[in-house]
Parts: C-alpha cells; sequence; structure tokens
C-alpha cells in the first residue's frame, strides 16, 4: 500500500490566473488532471491541458515566483540531465531531471534553477511542453577516471630547460 502526502502547490496554467493549494501526491495528478484543495477547502479539478507547470513551492504569498529565475546563471552542480523546456506559448525554463527519460509518463519534473528561493520542485505535464532540449549530463558516468595514470615516459617528455 503506498503512502499518499499533501504537498503545497501552485498551479501555473495558460490561459487563467494560478491556482494555490495543495495536491495528494501521487493520488491527486491523474491522466486526465490534477486535484488541487484550496486553502479554503474547495477542490478543483484542472484539466493537464490548462496546466503550464505545478510548482511545489514552500509558501504561497510570493506567487509565481519560477518566472523570475529560469535559468542557470552557471553550470549546475546537482547530478542529472539539465533541460531547457519550451512551452507550447514559447516561454522557456531550464532545470535540472534525473539522468531517467521514462521518469514520469505524465510529464517532466525537475529542480529548478534556484531550489533554495521558493520553489523546490517543478512538474510540466508533457502537454504544456513543446520542445524538451538536453543541454548537459551532469556527473556522467562516461567522465569518471579509475584512479590509474599511465606512468611517463622520460624518453618521450620534453625537457623545459636545457
Amino acid at each position: 500500500m503506498s503512502t499518499s502526502t499533501n504537498k503545497k502547490v501552485l498551479v501555473s496554467r495558460f490561459e487563467k490566473a494560478a491556482l494555490e493549494g495543495f495536491v495528494q501526491v501521487p493520488e491527486g495528478l491523474g491522466p486526465d488532471g490534477l486535484d488541487v484543495l484550496s486553502p479554503t477547502g474547495t477542490l478543483t479539478r484542472v484539466p493537464l491541458a490548462e496546466v503550464r507547470a505545478v510548482c511545489y513551492v514552500r509558501e504561497f504569498e510570493d506567487g509565481e515566483t519560477w518566472r523570475k529565475h529560469r535559468a542557470f546563471l552557471s553550470r549546475p552542480k546537482a547530478p542529472g540531465l539539465w533541460v531547457r523546456v519550451q512551452f507550447r506559448d514559447g516561454e522557456l525554463l531550464e532545470g535540472v531531471m534525473p539522468n531517467n527519460l521514462l521518469s514520469d509518463p505524465g510529464g517532466i519534473s525537475l529542480v529548478p534553477p534556484d531550489p533554495s528561493f521558493q520553489n523546490q520542485r517543478i512538474f510540466i505535464p508533457r502537454e504544456a511542453a513543446a520542445t524538451v532540449e538536453v543541454l548537459g549530463v551532469i556527473g556522467s558516468p562516461l567522465r569518471r577516471t579509475t584512479g590509474k595514470k599511465k606512468p611517463v615516459d622520460a624518453d618521450t617528455q620534453l625537457e623545459m630547460f636545457p
């Protein structure tokens, strides 16, 4: 039996104002929509076609802060895939997602450029993304060295000073 928890979210929508509330994870996100419980106790079903992004937030007071921090200022340090998502209306957002493209069939879950700010994680439904571009692989096992270095051959090494 899986456990579920309520998470604070801010649901950014394409044509309407953002919704704040709580989503029961994982049951609240279905293939046809998102069930959002408002702080006043109203349950709203939001179709996934309307949802731009589901931001898991610390507090509700700050509004849609993900729009302020959309891109990394330098190469991210967290391991995973560094991606740029273009929404179907042309807006862009960067983030780091797990190095597993099949992690969530309903959409893309990523860590935003500044997870210490307000948004801890952002979920983007597949219907909201026009393109997803991989900018880099952070922490790739292909670049790890075994720690063994080749010995330097004295005959092939150039002398710096005569």
